[in-house]
């Protein structure tokens, strides 16, 4: 599924075709995805202009001039893609041919900025919803989310005040969203291993006794915005279904460091050791006993 870098790189794609421009057509070619589409969906959306097209964690908001917002999310295999008529832009060097079967582009929206954007996914785990932007607060899918990792407001000390007294493991506790919003499985795996910390150790240990924040905290949050924005900067990691809205694949994977390396020499200087791999909480694992402690 994608994470953070991922959707904030297709964020970025589907900015200048979509922000300040109108929404001349909007089509939902079946009655649902992940969940239903709402009955007056595409009355919602037609003729609406974007006036900003923004991301909470894993999720797109484009703001409408009504007021509305348009919740979008990739889920498993979704993607966009951008079509317009005079692009003769050549393919770059990590591009990946997309296929001409329109059976499971499943919304578009014709644009006036001359741009097609079709939402393309053939798992249907993505979803899209409008929503009063007076009612986000309430919203199911948005309530509870912690801070954006990439944001003004996340720093050690809060991370230590949410991590204060859990009993969970490290790992488990970055993938709460309700600890932090956004992150998911590669890169939490990659900012452990950036500040050599063990995805075993207990979370409390971000806390001292007096819920300040201890050297364990400042380390992650600094690994943590080291690996999202090297990330966002190479488009995404590409393993699976992960597309740029170009076509191009991002390319973060060839800067993984202990993720799907299993077997492998750990890459920290004068480190040695072996990249192993566990299941934690139903998900893989991978780390360097030796050097994460």
């Amino acid at each position: 599924m994608p994470e953070l870098p991922e959707v904030e790189t297709v964020r970025r794609g589907l900015q200048p075709v979509m922000e300040g421009a109108k929404i001349l057509v909007a089509e939902a070619r079946r009655p649902d995805l992940r969940f239903p589409f709402q009955p007056d969906f595409v009355a919602r959306l037609k003729g609406q202009v974007v006036t900003g097209l923004g991301r909470r964690a894993k999720y797109l908001m484009a703001d409408l001039a009504s007021g509305d917002v348009l919740l979008m999310h990739l889920g498993m295999s979704g993607s966009f893609r951008v079509i317009k008529p005079d692009n003769d832009a050549q393919p770059g060097e990590f591009h990946y041919p997309r296929g001409k079967d329109s059976t499971h582009d499943h919304v578009l929206f014709r644009m006036s900025s001359g741009a097609d954007i079709v939402f393309n996914d053939p798992r249907r785990f993505g979803y899209m919803k409008v929503i009063a932007r007076s009612a986000l607060d309430e919203e199911p899918l948005l309530r509870g989310l912690g801070p954006e990792p990439l944001g003004n407001e996340f720093d050690d000390a809060m991370l230590a005040r949410s991590c204060e007294g859990k009993t969970t493991s490290l790992k488990a506790a970055l993938l709460d969203q309700r600890v932090v919003a956004g992150l998911g499985n590669i890169y939490v795996c990659e900012a452990l291993h950036r500040s050599h910390l063990s995805p075993r150790r207990i979370a409390a240990t971000l806390a001292t006794r007096k819920g300040e924040p201890t050297d364990h905290a400042k380390r992650l949050v600094g690994a943590i915005h080291t690996v999202l924005n090297d990330a966002i900067k190479a488009g995404g990691s590409s393993l699976r279904d992960h597309r740029q809205t170009s076509g191009e694949l991002g390319y973060f994977q060839h800067s993984f460091k202990v993720y799907d390396r299993e077997g492998e020499i750990c890459k920290t200087p004068r480190c040695g050791g072996t990249i192993k791999r566990f299941t934690q909480n139903g998900r893989s694992t991978f780390w360097c006993p030796k050097c994460q402690k």
